[in-house]
């Protein structure tokens, strides 16, 4: 199950509530794309249209062993499958007052791209200073501990 893409950026803006798996519709040509590790998601959310889930605002580089490919959109709407009652959770979770739903990876299932989408809420920038701290600090113990020994 190799990842292709991972969105770093989310585990740092973001507290991750919950996580769940999403099938991605993709076009031949970006199905190779993303096997060839030309896909960012940072900077993307999942947006809900006439009761249906869509990947915005991530961006998929053009193959570039594809032939001729008129307007080709790397940023454009992508449909996600989710069920029904997924879908109707996720927009109730996206309409609550400081959640939102991000991708955070996307990797193969088989022979299936899937994408992993959390609910998650803002982090303070004092939040992220705090957890900049405590990582400093256990990086100094560790280092003390091994010159010790």
């Amino acid at each position: 199950m190799p990842v292709y893409a991972k969105n770093k950026k989310a585990y740092h803006d973001y507290e991750i509530l919950e996580t769940l798996e999403a099938g991605l519709v993709l076009d031949g040509h970006e199905v190779k794309a993303v096997r060839n590790g030309q896909m960012k998601l940072s900077g993307g959310y999942v947006t809900f249209h006439n009761e249906e889930a869509y990947l915005t605002n991530a961006h998929i580089s053009r193959y570039k062993f594809t032939g001729t490919l008129e307007a080709y959109d790397p940023d454009k709407s992508r449909k996600l499958l989710l069920k029904k009652s997924e879908i109707a959770y996720l927009s109730g979770k996206s309409k609550e007052r400081g959640l939102t739903i991000v991708p955070l990876s996307v990797y193969t299932s088989g022979r299936h791209i899937k994408l992993q989408i959390g609910v998650a809420r803002g982090k303070k920038l004092y939040d992220k200073r705090e957890k900049i701290k405590e990582r400093d600090l256990k990086r100094q113990e560790q280092i003390f501990l091994k010159k010790q020994h």
